[in-house]
Order: structure tokens, then C-alpha cells, then sequence
């Protein structure tokens, strides 16, 4: 599904060559659940962006679905985020002037959807999320956990082969953060591929293997040990 080989992602500062990511050989096959550990700095954030197309490497290819990413051309790359690809992001991301009905829309909407199955279909993952009751509210009519699942919600509306999650447990409630983690767990019984970004140890057990970062470099991929702990 998605490999990287020999990638690296560098910044020039001040004259100097920092190194902020680099794999030699890293695959990722259809149907995995990968939780990414590491401090702060690590590469975390990096890695998951090239995943998505959102971050050239400076060297080396991301391969997605049997094409090299970041040999298309940006129209290209767009169009394989909307439609194989849902974010979940730590801030949400939701606009703030829209209504929760139409920030799950929204999605639908870019990749040419008619209006009526973009409303059956955002109707339909509101109420999965447990939010029928709160669809014509805007972001700042709903509390962090119920827009945390407006979110949710949009990641799903074009049907997401593969999930990529930035901290999608920070700054939550204890009952909003099982809610994402049990939201992650089910998107991956439904064949999803997940790929998750996270400080949180306990969450990242959920996952079937475990990368961790350091300094930008892979210091392990390994299967995931920690239920045992947790």
C-alpha cells in the first residue's frame, strides 16, 4: 500500500544541514495499524506529512498504491488525498462557519458529489458518531469532543483507504479520547489501513505494530508488545 525507500527529509539552518526524517526501506501493506512513537522533535509530524502528500522528501520516493507520490503533479496528489486518504487531526480543522452537516459535506462536495448524496451521506456518518441531534450547529455550538467527532465523521465521508492521525487523542476528555481510539479500532476491522502519530503510550497499544522515532531516524519497527503493559 505505502513504502518509502530511502527517504530523507532535510532543512538547511543557518548553514547548517539538519536532518529531520530518514528511513532506508519502510513499508506499510493494506490493512495495517501503525501507532509512531517518539519525543518531541523526533520526525513524527514529518513523516506522517509524506505520507500524505503534503511534504516533498529531499531525497528518496514515497510510493502510494503502486505510484511514486511525489512524482505527480500536485492535481494528481490532491485528487489521491480526497479520495484514498482521511486526515484526523489534534485542532480538528473544522470550518468554523459551517454547520457540522456541512463540514462533513465538504469532502463529498471536492470530489463532485451530487448535493443530495452529499446530505445522505453526512447524515449517515453524523449519526454513526452519535452527533444526529447536532447538525445544524457550527463548531463553537459544540463542546471539544462532540466537534472532535464532527471530524471524525468528515475523515470518513469519501470512504478512506488509508487514515493518517496527528495526535488525535490530545488535549481530549478521558471519554472523548476512548471515543477516537474505539472510532481508530473500528476503522481498521473494516480493512482501513491506520497510521497514527501519538504520545499516548496507552492509545498506542491499540496498534498492530509500533514505529519509534528518534532524532529523525527509525530506531525500531517491531509488533506491538504493549497491551501486555497497558
Amino acid at each position: 500500500m505505502i513504502s518509502l525507500q530511502h527517504v530523507t527529509k532535510a532543512y538547511e539552518h543557518r548553514g547548517q544541514r539538519l536532518v529531520a526524517f530518514q528511513v532506508d526501506q519502510l513499508s506499510i501493506p493494506p490493512g495495517d495499524y501503525l501507532a509512531v512513537v517518539g519525543p518531541s522533535g523526533s520526525g513524527k509530524t514529518t513523516f506522517l506529512s509524506m505520507l500524505g502528500g503534503m511534504l516533498s522528501p529531499s531525497e528518496g520516493s514515497v510510493w502510494f498504491e503502486g505510484q511514486s507520490l511525489y512524482e505527480l503533479r500536485p492535481a494528481e496528489r490532491t485528487s489521491i488525498r480526497r479520495r484514498r486518504i482521511g486526515f484526523v487531526f489534534q485542532t480538528f480543522n473544522l470550518v468554523p462557519y459551517l454547520t457540522a452537516l456541512e463540514n462533513v459535506r465538504m469532502p463529498l462536495y471536492l470530489t463532485g458529489h451530487k448535493p443530495a448524496e452529499q446530505c445522505v451521506r453526512a447524515l449517515e456518518l453524523l449519526a454513526r458518531v452519535g452527533l444526529a441531534d447536532r447538525v445544524d450547529h457550527k463548531p463553537s455550538e459544540l463542546s471539544t469532543g462532540q466537534q472532535q467527532r464532527v471530524a471524525l465523521a468528515r475523515t470518513l465521508a469519501n470512504d478512506p483507504a488509508v487514515i493518517l492521525a496527528d495526535e488525535p487523542t490530545g488535549n481530549l476528555d478521558p471519554e472523548s479520547r476512548e471515543m477516537v481510539l474505539a472510532f481508530l479500532d473500528e476503522a481498521h476491522r473494516e480493512g482501513r489501513t491506520i497510521v497514527t502519530v501519538t504520545h499516548d503510550m496507552a492509545g498506542a497499544g491499540r496498534a498492530a505494530r509500533l514505529l519509534r522515532l528518534r532524532d529523525g531516524m527509525v530506531e525500531s519497527v517491531s509488533a506491538n508488545q504493549l497491551r501486555v503493559a497497558c
